[in-house]
């Protein structure tokens, strides 16, 4: 009964469209999941996911182990995430405004060469760290988001 009584008042009405309103905004505002990221060097090969098969490696270099996070028992292989850094224990270590596309590659406690912090959600090349951050920063946390889409084949 009370919802009709609502619904009766044209002002309460705008209320409840407002407030549905910011809440759409609200929730198309929150992109990703948030983790950290730390970096690794060469060698990268041999990978749990690609042995030596280099020819699964970005040519951009943008690639990363997944951390226990997001692993999922060798699912995450292949798995494409578009990647930011979002602060750091250093002030100025993010780039601004700066989002890569990496790949998964490898199961970062495996790794043949060891992060320069253990524990993280991704552990970049060193070349995709480079791009989103200061390359001297151990870790910096990050916002990284799954992409998902169709793959066709001609």
């Amino acid at each position: 009964m009370w919802v009709i009584r609502i619904f009766k008042s044209r002002r309460s009405c705008l209320f409840l469209l407002s407030i549905l309103f910011v809440l759409v905004i609200f929730i198309d505002s929150c992109q990703g999941d948030v983790g950290t990221a730390a970096q690794y060097i060469p060698p990268y090969l041999p990978t749990i996911c690609y042995g030596y098969d280099a020819s699964e490696f970005p040519s951009s270099n943008m690639f990363a182990a997944a951390g226990d996070g997001i692993w999922d028992n060798g699912a995450s292989c292949g798995r494409q995430y578009l990647v930011r850094c979002i602060s750091a224990t250093q002030p100025g270590t993010c780039v601004p405004d700066q989002t890569i596309q990496i790949k998964i590659v490898d199961y970062a406690p495996t790794a043949p060469s060891a992060p320069s912090a253990d524990g993280t959600t991704i552990v970049l090349s060193e070349t995709a760290f480079g791009v989103i951050a200061d390359p001297s920063a151990a870790a910096v946390n990050i916002e990284f988001q799954h992409m998902i889409w169709e793959h066709t084949t001609e």
